[in-house]
């Protein structure tokens, strides 16, 4: 027999619950335009011209997640340079991928942070 565990999100950083065009639902909330998901809780952002609130992450994650929008692209590599020297590895992948791996890390206890651009 196979038993499930509810997962438990404590802390303020929450799931994703869904997406659709131009928002992101997180617990329950509708959030549209581009997305940061952090440590401390989902917040706007303005996009990848605005690289300061990424870079700010820099001991507060290990990894960024990169979610490209509705298909994976490559970020900028001047930007995948920065994180780095920040200390943060940069992983692209489309958004609806992203959403669905933040969860998957936060339910793990992982130090993650997402960037997220709506499909």
């Amino acid at each position: 027999m196979i038993e499930l565990a509810d997962i438990d999100y404590s802390g303020p950083a929450r799931p994703v619950d869904g997406y659709g065009p131009g928002f992101f639902r997180v617990e329950g909330q509708v959030r549209r335009g581009p997305l940061l998901l952090t440590p401390e809780g989902p917040r706007p952002w303005s996009g990848w011209s605005d690289r300061a609130p990424l870079l700010a992450l820099a001991g507060q994650a290990d990894v960024l997640l990169l979610g490209m929008g509705r298909t994976v692209a490559y970020p900028d590599a001047d930007l995948v340079r920065a994180l780095e020297a920040a200390g943060m590895g940069a992983e692209p992948m489309d958004s609806p991928a992203a959403a669905r791996t933040w969860n998957m890390l936060l339910a793990e206890g992982r130090r993650v942070a997402a960037a997220l651009i709506p499909v």
